[in-house]
């Protein structure tokens, strides 16, 4: 261990230079003029990129896998699953398509109906594939289940959703399901993926390969049309029950588009999104969007492991990968030098999803993995990627990019209340820089329709024909937008709104930071002031020296609203996306028990 001094000047970042591209990543890309494309684009015109049912109708897993039946897609890798103790297994397209059909087999035996809800609590294994699928071809609406919630949080979304099947392995059942089975009375059907054959279940429930084997390996696909319900994602329920938005089978069209232009992905890409599937990401590109595009698809079982990532990255040559920005700073707290044997030669697209974007990262990931790591933008609500860097244009580290075809976005000035001001009947647009709220021109294909029986708090969620999104941010001249914060998360300071992420950002940029959480303490004089807690890098110790240099740094990258207090911590705590919870920072201020904040928020 070692305590360094520095001269902040040396490191201060306040404006980063953009990172341009290269002609041959215009050339190469799939989206090569952003202007004209966004000019021209049209949702309508788009959807004859979907293959439709048969006499009509649309339905995700048809566009998923067995619109590549018949092609040569239909014998191309579709699902490269890797066990946490090194083992791995593939499906074909042609695979997935028939223990799809086999798993809509099964639910149509036992009576599960078009419209009924299905749950799947499972990890990153290839039966939740097959499930989300074969929910789909059976006309269910499919809800996926964070796999590490306790029995409280699953308990929850089970009864809001009144689902009526439930897929899940023996284990994940007899602890988190087992215990509060009689507090759901609309739940019929357990279908375990790890039965030992010929033993008996637990509750009653049912040996899923078994079933499958029973039934055909054909099945008619149920015909949904655009408009019917296929995805039920649960959000955070720190402010009262969870949320439950509802997606459509049009969805689809959003999923597939936007994985062309924001990810760059195409047919032969090998993938890998490791989000998990409980979430709507792990759900919309870990499963939808790039099997619709023909890519093969990597999901690997285990936890977060630097040299087993870029063991991943280099053993199956992965050609675009999608991460979180928590993932990529613990790389970066590993150091620039990659394992022995690395090869990201194969690596042409690095996307960063679940948080804002830190600008450090950015360039780290053109220094050192070859690849700028760009960042996005969406929500549960929005179903799939509305802002985001696009491979042939000029990434800016820290902005979060600019708008896909489609997708209209804007900054609306918001009233006394905290709601979006309207005058005579229209909202109030931000001048550029100013800080407003973030929000989208209702009618994409893939926003949401709805929270589960809330119609109420549906409505509250747009105003004079706009989604609000509840993220304050700015607009630069060229149409490059900028996260401030979640609205109730930025700071109020001597009269100066402050988002965390600026600052977190801006301490990032010194040497000695791995990662730092800000947020708001109360102040009779300033409303609040900015405080900072810091995680070093393992270089670094905690000295009042540094603390004093910390504070030094901030001032100069960030004037008035720079952290006035600083403590350096052990850890941070984190949502499973990856999101420093501030919710517990100020708890540990207040020196409240963190476990006094809602557990459900451990999982968003």
């Amino acid at each position: 261990m070692k305590t360094l001094s520095h001269d902040p000047s040396n490191y201060e970042r306040t404006q980063w230079d953009p990172i341009e591209k290269s002609p041959a990543e215009h050339i190469d890309a799939n989206l090569t003029d952003y202007r004209t494309s966004y000019k021209v684009f049209d949702w309508a015109a788009a959807r004859s990129s979907l293959a439709g049912l048969p006499g009509g109708g649309v339905n995700i897993a048809h566009e998923a896998v067995d619109r590549h039946l018949g092609t040569s897609v239909a014998d191309v890798t579709a699902l490269r699953a890797l066990r946490a103790n090194g083992d791995r297994s593939a499906l074909t397209y042609a695979d997935l398509a028939a223990l799809s059909n086999r798993f809509a087999g099964v639910l149509h035996e036992l009576g599960v109906r078009p419209g009924e809800r299905i749950c799947i609590l499972l990890g990153r294994t290839p039966e939740l594939y097959i499930a989300a699928l074969g929910g789909w071809k059976a006309g269910c609406v499919v809800s996926p289940l964070f796999s590490a919630f306790g029995p409280e949080p699953v308990r929850q979304r089970l009864a809001i959703s009144e689902a009526t099947t439930l897929v899940t392995t023996k284990d994940l059942y007899r602890r988190r399901v087992a215990p509060i089975r009689g507090e759901l009375p609309d739940l019929r059907h357990v279908l375990v993926t790890d039965a030992d054959s010929g033993g008996e279940l637990e509750g009653g429930a049912i040996d899923l390969a078994l079933a499958m084997v029973a039934v055909d390996a054909e099945f008619p696909i149920v015909r949904t049309q655009a408009e019917d319900p296929a995805l039920l994602h649960f959000t955070s329920g720190t402010t009262g029950k969870p949320k439950g938005a509802v997606h459509v089978h049009g969805a689809v069209l959003a999923h597939r588009i936007s994985a062309r232009y924001a990810l760059d992905l195409r047919q032969g890409d090998v993938f890998w999104c490791t989000a998990d599937p409980g979430w709507v990401t792990g759900m919309s590109y870990g499963v939808i969007a790039p099997l619709t595009l023909g890519a093969t698809v990597i999901t690997d079982e285990a936890d977060f492991d630097a040299l087993r990532w870029y063991g991943v990255l280099t053993a199956e040559a992965v050609s675009v990968w999608y991460t979180a920005p928590t993932a990529l700073r613990m790389l970066m707290r590993r150091g620039d030098e990659l394992p022995p044997g690395t090869d990201l030669s194969h690596l042409r697209f690095v996307a960063s999803v679940g948080e804002p974007l830190n600008p450090e990262v950015v360039v780290w990931g053109r220094r050192v993995l070859g690849r700028p790591v760009h960042d996005n933008w969406w929500q549960t609500e929005t179903g799939a990627i509305m802002i985001a860097n696009f491979a042939a244009e000029q990434v800016r580290p820290g902005s979060m990019g600019r708008p896909l075809p489609g997708v209209e976005a804007t900054i609306l000035r918001r009233g006394p209340d905290g709601r979006a001001a309207v005058v005579g009947g229209d909202v109030r647009h931000a001048e550029t820089g100013e800080i407003g709220e973030l929000a989208l021109r209702e009618g994409w294909p893939s926003m949401f329709r709805g929270y589960w029986g809330q119609p109420d708090r549906y409505a509250k969620a747009f105003t004079a024909g706009w989604y609000l999104s509840g993220d304050l941010a700015r607009r630069d001249a060229d149409g490059y937008y900028w996260f401030v914060g979640r609205a109730d998360d930025v700071i109020k300071s001597a009269g100066h709104l402050v988002g965390p992420f600026e600052v977190e950002s801006a301490l990032m940029a010194h040497p000695a930071v791995a990662e730092a959480g800000v947020i708001g303490k109360p102040d009779p004089v300033a409303g609040e002031l900015v405080k900072a807690f810091v995680l070093l890098r393992p270089a670094y110790v905690a000295t009042e020296s540094l603390r004093a240099e910390l504070l030094a740094f901030g001032r100069k990258a960030l004037g008035a609203v720079a952290p006035k207090e600083i403590t350096f911590a052990e850890s941070l705590p984190h949502t499973r996306s990856g999101k420093v919870m501030r919710r517990l920072l100020k708890a540990r201020e207040q020196g409240l028990p963190e476990g006094d904040v809602s557990t459900l928020e451990a999982g968003q």
